[in-house]
């Protein structure tokens, strides 16, 4: 089964740094883009940054220059850097499996909540 198990959440002040992990299961990891999308309280989910099998990258204007996504395939693990963290920031964050164009996807990791206050 797909499965996709998100860590590394937390609070942080603003201005600090914090790395998501998400680990995959079930799937061909070297095959597939991955995704991490945010959904904050009151705020519909938004994608946030994406990355390709070729190693291309994708990010919403809001984060460019702050986060910074990256693969490491020996261990079927993406991961999303969050450098000068604002309050608005704050949401949960979840992970997926880009199957279809512009992010898309069926496969959704639980969510790791991170907090910048």
């Amino acid at each position: 089964d797909v499965q996709l198990v998100e860590s590394g959440g937390g609070s942080v002040q603003a201005g600090g740094s914090l790395r998501l992990s998400c680990t995959a299961f079930g799937f061909s990891f070297d095959d597939s883009d991955m995704g991490w999308y945010r959904q904050a309280p009151g705020h519909e989910c938004e994608f946030v940054s994406g990355i390709s099998v070729d190693g291309s990258t994708d990010y919403v204007d809001s984060v460019k220059g702050r986060f910074t996504i990256s693969s490491e395939g020996a261990k079927n693990t993406v991961y999303l850097q969050i450098n000068s963290a604002k309050p608005e920031d704050t949401a949960l964050y979840y992970c997926l499996r880009a199957e279809y164009p512009g992010w898309a996807g069926r496969f959704w990791g639980q969510g790791t909540q991170v907090t910048v206050s």
